[in-house]
């Protein structure tokens, strides 16, 4: 029994008093007499016995007491139907107990004053772990020896057990009696306060009276929920938004992020270590809502630490810690990417402003020159501007690019915000596309030489990640075929490779139609070498002309010259040449016209002058111009409009061709007066004292490789020209057939916007043009348009029945011509129905053919008879006639 008595009141938990008090008495293995209760129990000495003994358990006495015993005088009261008496008794000692307790223990720990020291608000909060623990305790053992008051009596009752009921006069006796509940409370909070005031605390004492407080339970909410975390979040959001005032004010913004993200460790430590993991998401929420979002504007933007300083100094960890916070609140992103926008934005409209204000004198430079020894430098000043701003950008790409992996963790908003701060900026210098291109041709000309193949593929990425960037691709295109052309003729792509590389990486963005034209011009270069080749063949097999010549045959359609050819003087003995290459190729190939394009050809020609011969490479109208002073002597001289009259080239041409021969870095004629500009007034003479070390002099050709605002101004009207928005819009109303304007306006700037940005009122007026034309209809709601095209395939059809029906009587060539002009048309409007069907009876003739003749026309009618069943237009090709 003293071993059993010695287990049992050990203050072991009640909930395993069942196995301990079964293995106890197992081990005993003394066999239990049945009790025998007669006429003598006695009620009121049965409690006073129970209720000594239970005092001494509540005083931690126990050691002395017999738990069988104790069992028996509850069993007793129980089985005598006294559960009433021993239920209430055993509640009024718990209440006395309670009482003594906090009377004793907890009122004497209360602090001297409200405001407390750390010190005696440790020792208060411990006072009330040791009561705790004492009224727990003795409720354990309580339980144990009245356990069959809690299966007999309580529970048939729908009463509390013993455990449930020492908590809840815990609850009203200590935490509720008097002051209590906010004393302890408010020394919870100041202890809370203390160590995010940076003091040192016992964590463990708050640990233990907030395990106090989680335990109660009040209507089953616990009283940590009912009672103390609405008064510690309360504190915790005023003490935050005062902090987040102060760190605003105080600090710069990486001492302000470095504080707000040490707060949210701390706190998130402090609520799993001794407050409650519970409350750690509501204080988060705090310190987002408080310390951190009031502030975001304000601190990315601080001056002389906020974003844009981080961004120059590379402070990667700072902006780091910026992204994690920021993107944590929801305005946060937000705020960080307008931030960026701006950042971008500025720094890309100093780029344009510097770089338009080096190039506000629209002036000329002298176009370079070709490499290789004996070859001279050319000037680049105004290429400057191109390449500087085309550089800038590229650098600004690179830095917001590291910024964005390293810092921002690739973040796909953030990479939006800073495509589209770049798009906008890029898009507000109208020289960006000129530039761009001048960007990739002095690269393609010079600047990729000795470069490795990832270097080139880096630049061409580069200069690609821009060109994206750029809504006006059809303007980057015009300029590009242009300087594109320049290198094919001079020959002076550093690789061809390269070219079809940067080729093939534009058809990759755009499509096949953007690059077909580029593609066009390679294919000419190719083709005309071949030609040269067999024509040199020719000539080894006749007598060849005096004058030799290399010819490039362009196909108009592909590159971008005029299709009238620069007027000039030529000289017998190259006219004589290049009637000798027209007649061989002509002969090769039968109904093709050549115009001879002069201004864009150069020559190789020897010049004697007193000191020295040197081999020139001039231009052709420079050649042109250095031929009239053959055979003039040293003091001889010819005043322009001699030079216009012999060279009959034009004065602008005139004029820039004179300026690179007596103007630029080598004199080959004087000028007089002298002077950079030439008048009409001026005259000339050839330089017989010219000197250079140089053998082989090219003399390069003034030019301007930035267009001035007048050229720019030329391009735009062309180019605004050249925008198929009819092509569009028929394409879009032959597959819809009826379409309401709003819809029809919206459709079409979604389909052009790829290539440029399309305005609605060039859309708006072109829609007008095709109603005129008789391709579209107005409805009566006049807010919607039907397509008229296809209601004219029905006669079409007719008319090519009877046109079959006199294929024996038509001659081949013109039912071939008849084909080709309907294969050009987008579709048949009533006039050119009208115009085609008179035609052909023009045309109808009783001539009679070949039997293979007459079958090729059936074939042909039958085809294109075929096509107007299945609907004209579907298989025509697409050529809108503007």
């Amino acid at each position: 029994m003293i071993a059993i008595k010695h287990l049992l009141f050990t203050g072991v938990d009640h909930h395993d008093s069942d196995s301990l008090c079964r293995m106890s008495t197992s081990a005993n293995r003394r066999p239990i007499k049945k009790q025998i209760f007669g006429p003598d129990f006695s009620v009121d000495n049965t409690w006073a016995q129970l209720s000594r003994n239970i005092r001494e358990i509540q005083h931690n006495n126990a050691h002395n007491l017999s738990f069988e015993e104790n069992h028996r005088y509850g069993y007793n009261m129980v089985l005598n139907r006294q559960g009433p008496t021993l239920y209430n008794g055993l509640k009024e000692l718990v209440k006395e107990h309670l009482d003594e307790l906090a009377n004793s223990h907890i009122i004497p720990a209360f602090p001297v004053n409200a405001e407390q020291q750390t010190h005696e608000g440790e020792v208060l909060l411990k006072a009330l772990r040791k009561v705790w623990d004492d009224h727990t305790s003795s409720m354990t053992k309580i339980g144990q020896i009245l356990k069959y008051m809690d299966r007999v009596y309580v529970k048939p009752n729908n009463l509390p057990e013993t455990w449930d009921l020492g908590l809840e006069l815990f609850i009203r006796h200590i935490i509720q009696r008097d002051r209590i509940q906010n004393v302890l409370i408010a020394a919870i909070l100041n202890q809370v306060r203390y160590e995010r005031e940076g003091l040192v605390v016992n964590q463990a004492a708050v640990q233990s009276c907030v395990d106090v407080f989680l335990r109660l339970r009040i209507n089953d909410v616990t009283l940590y929920k009912r009672e103390l975390e609405p008064i510690l979040l309360e504190h915790t959001m005023a003490f935050y938004q005062e902090e987040g005032k102060t760190l605003a004010q105080t600090c710069d913004a990486p001492q302000f992020l470095q504080k707000v993200e040490r707060r949210f460790e701390e706190e998130d430590l402090r609520a799993h270590h001794y407050l409650s993991s519970q409350t750690a998401p509501a204080i988060t929420h705090i310190l987002k809502d408080h310390l951190l979002t009031p502030h975001l504007s304000e601190v990315i933007s601080k001056p002389g630490s906020g974003l844009d300083i981080m961004i120059d100094t590379d402070k990667i960890r700072d902006m780091e810690r910026l992204y994690q916070l920021y993107t944590s609140v929801p305005t946060g992103l937000v705020v960080l990417k307008r931030a960026l926008r701006d950042s971008i934005t500025r720094r890309g409209k100093a780029i344009n402003d510097y770089t338009l204000g080096i190039d506000a004198g629209d002036g000329v430079e002298q176009a370079e020159d070709t490499k290789g020894k004996g070859k001279a430098k050319a000037p680049v000043n105004s290429l400057t501007p191109a390449t500087e701003w085309v550089q800038r950008v590229l650098e600004l790409k690179d830095r917001f690019d590291h910024v964005w992996r390293n810092a921002f963790k690739t973040d796909h908003d953030v990479e939006v915000a800073i495509n589209e701060a770049f798009e906008s900026f890029i898009n507000l210098n109208d020289k960006s596309s000129e530039f761009l291109s001048l960007f990739i041709d002095d690269h393609l000309r010079r600047g990729l030489k000795g470069k490795t193949e990832t270097e080139i593929a880096s630049v061409l990425d580069k200069t690609i990640t821009i060109f994206r960037y750029v809504t006006e691709k059809d303007v980057f295109e015009r300029y590009y075929k242009s300087h594109l052309s320049k290198r094919l003729l001079q020959s002076r792509s550093v690789s061809e490779d390269a070219e079809r590389e940067m080729l093939g990486r534009l058809k990759i963005e755009c499509g096949y139609q953007f690059t077909q034209k580029l593609e066009g011009m390679f294919n000419d270069i190719r083709l005309s070498a071949d030609a040269m080749e067999s024509y040199h063949k020719h000539l080894a097999k006749t007598t060849p002309p005096e004058v030799a010549i290399s010819v490039i045959v362009m196909t108009s359609t592909y590159w971008p010259i005029s299709h009238n050819a620069s007027p000039c003087n030529v000289p017998p003995l190259l006219a004589k040449s290049c009637q000798s290459f027209e007649l061989f190729y002509l002969s090769r190939h039968s109904g093709r016209r050549l115009t001879w394009q002069y201004g864009l050809g150069n020559a190789d020609i020897r010049a004697r002058f007193k000191s020295k011969t040197h081999d020139l490479n001039v231009s052709t109208f420079a050649l042109l111009i250095l031929l009239l002073f053959e055979d003039l002597g040293d003091n001889d001289f010819l005043t322009y409009s001699e030079i216009k009259e012999g060279t009959a080239i034009s004065d602008h041409e005139l004029k820039r061709h004179l300026q690179s021969l007596a103007c630029a870095k080598y004199k080959i004629l004087k000028k007089h007066p002298s002077g950079r500009e030439v008048n009409d007034d001026d005259s000339f003479s050839f330089n017989n004292d010219f000197t250079s070390s140089l053998q082989k002099i090219k003399i390069a050709t003034i030019s301007s490789k930035i267009e001035t605002t007048q050229e720019r101004k030329e391009t735009r009207d062309r180019i605004d020209e050249e925008r198929k928005h009819q092509a569009c819009i028929v394409r879009i109303m032959k597959d819809r057939k009826h379409m309401a304007h709003v819809d029809l306006v919206n459709e079409a700037i979604r389909q052009l916007v790829s290539r440029f940005n399309p305005e609605p009122v060039l859309i708006k007026r072109r829609i007008e043009n095709l109603i005129e034309r008789e391709y579209l209809e107005r409805c009566e709601d006049r807010k919607s348009y039907n397509y008229l095209v296809g209601c004219f395939l029905s006669d079409f059809s007719r008319f090519l029945t009877t046109l079959t029906g006199m294929s024996n009587a038509i001659n081949l060539h013109i039912c071939t011509n008849i084909i080709a002009s309907l294969d050009r048309l987008t579709f048949i409007s009533p006039s050119q129905y009208t115009i085609l069907m008179c035609n052909t009876r023009l045309y109808h003739t009783h001539a009679v053919f070949r039997r293979q003749e007459r079958l090729y026309i059936h074939r042909q009618l039958f085809i294109l008879r075929f096509k107007c069943i299945l609907e004209l237009e579907t298989y025509l090709r697409v050529t809108i006639m503007t």
